[in-house]
């Protein structure tokens, strides 16, 4: 094929929208037409209102702020996840995005608690990360900006819960006034090359055909192009993710939220809390093997936090992923694979897939060597995901239903049996390439479900538990100190809305 100078983008949305802005922003001087083409009159998802801390990396890139994110989307803030009852039914513990306690002496935290501290050790270590002690405490500061000099339990970073339709909104305004040729239409068909399959164009509603060099699939779980169109084959997780059904339902607004995502596990699956400055989002994402819809419709119900807005809505889908760059047609979001939202990982998983079309970008032309790269880097990613969302599962020992006996006992992939033993044997935290969580978030884990060491680390001895005692002891005063000092966490959103107007 000759270069690219001519994309179209199949579908509006989060993954659309997100894939317009960045290719407008990055290649504004590049002489290249970037069409988007949705149908108003199809919905999308628009429920994957959690985030993780890249996504404000994305918007800053833009150009815009916080601040302005914030404001335009009704968004708060969000410092990890609470994990309420996956543990066993009384348990809940935090994924903070930040560290834990203090390395010392070139040896990691975690080694000197199992050493001298394992009770703390066993059940989450919100305590000693302060991003976790703020939201526990309903306070929001920003992290300091000179992360070589701060303690790691005061390293901590942040996210945002979000309106998706709103957000989607934002960025569609942002891509019209950087010159995006938006057209509101639905596809009636989608015309391929004789010789090589390639995707020639696609056929509007009314007969108007529309030829590009490349083309973008953002049409969702439709896969309206790398799916049907090409025939790129499906592959399933089913076998280890074993839920496949959510209901959503909006409920009002919580005053004073925590800056947490709160996900709760009950008896086949889990729901999800998630405070917004103008609703609560809320979901219970279940396996229909182990429970009917109308069961599970109930429980949601049962459990919301404020008045319901709206009835539910119930999401049907399969776990796993497609080849993600298949002849001249790239998929972005769900078009190429969907894992539940249990980390929140929907929107970060669409900025790693427009970040991996920037490093593979085939501006002289489409190169079998290129795509064969970019799939195999898409492919690793969304395996290390998916493990790390089955170890949520597979550590849980509730034993309390069919669903969760299951899931203990299941087979899981070699990848994800090599990390659990060899952090059960040494505290030792296998770590591959891709992968979008790193080792403090899979402390999290490890610690919530009270997973520790069999041995304790010879070189903590160098340290002694004394010392070690009094630097604990040090770490709390610090981290309770900077809590009792720090605004609320409504302070600051309702800071940044006035920063806007």
């Amino acid at each position: 094929m000759s270069e690219i100078r001519n994309i179209i983008i199949v579908g509006g949305g989060t993954a659309g929208f997100m894939t317009a802005a960045s290719l407008l922003n990055s290649y504004a001087k590049a002489n290249i037409k970037i069409t988007l083409v949705e149908s108003s009159k199809i919905g999308t998802i628009g429920v994957g209102e959690a985030t993780i801390p890249t996504i404000r990396a994305f918007y800053n890139e833009l150009g815009i702020s916080d601040p302005e994110i914030i404001a335009k989307t009704g968004a708060t803030a969000k410092l990890g996840i609470q994990f309420n009852g996956w543990k066993n039914k009384d348990s809940s513990f935090i994924h903070p995005f930040g560290g834990f306690g203090h390395d010392f002496n070139n040896v990691g935290f975690w080694h000197y608690l199992n050493a001298y501290s394992p009770e703390i050790l066993d059940g989450g270590l919100d305590d000693l990360a302060l991003g976790a002690a703020l939201a526990k405490a309903g306070k929001f500061a920003l992290p300091d900006p000179i992360k070589n000099t701060t303690p790691i339990y005061a390293r901590f970073d942040w996210a945002l819960h979000i309106d998706a339709g709103l957000f989607a909104k934002a960025l569609k305004e942002y891509s019209l006034a950087k010159g995006l040729n938006y057209i509101d239409a639905k596809i009636e068909n989608v015309e391929l090359e004789q010789e090589n399959g390639f995707i020639k164009s696609i056929i509007l509603e009314g007969g108007k055909s529309l030829e590009a060099d490349l083309f973008i699939d953002c049409s969702g779980f439709e896969a309206l192009l790398i799916g049907k169109a090409l025939g790129n084959e499906f592959e399933s997780y089913e076998k280890y993710l074993l839920t496949n059904a959510a209901w959503a339902m909006p409920s009002q607004k919580i005053e004073n939220p925590i800056a947490l995502t709160k996900v709760t596990a009950h008896s086949a699956g889990w729901q999800w809390q998630i405070p917004l400055n103008h609703r609560t989002g809320n979901g219970h994402v279940f396996a229909r093997d182990f429970i009917n819809d109308n069961d599970a419709l109930k429980t949601l119900e049962r459990n919301l936090p404020s008045e319901k807005l709206d009835d539910a809505r119930l999401i049907k889908f399969t776990p796993g992923r497609r080849k993600a760059w298949d002849k001249n047609c790239i998929a972005i979001g769900l078009s190429g694979g969907f894992l539940e939202p249990l980390e929140s990982t929907a929107i970060a998983l669409i900025q790693n897939g427009i970040d991996r079309l920037k490093m593979f970008f085939p501006f002289d032309g489409i190169d079998e060597k290129i795509i064969k790269e970019h799939n195999r880097i898409a492919q690793k990613e969304f395996e290390r995901v998916r493990d790390f969302i089955i170890l949520h599962y597979k550590l849980n020992q509730r034993g309390d239903s069919e669903f969760w006996r299951y899931v203990a006992q299941m087979e899981i992939p070699d990848t994800l049996s090599e990390k659990i033993e060899l952090y059960k044997k040494r505290g030792h935290f296998v770590r591959y390439s891709w992968e979008m969580f790193h080792h403090i978030s899979w402390l999290a884990m490890y610690s919530g479900f009270g997973i520790l060491p069999q041995n304790h680390e010879p070189l903590v001895e160098n340290m002694g538990r004394e010392n070690f005692e009094d630097a604990r002891s040090q770490i709390n005063s610090d981290i309770q100190n900077i809590v009792s000092r720090a605004p609320s966490h409504a302070q600051f959103i309702n800071h940044c809305n006035e920063i806007v107007g």
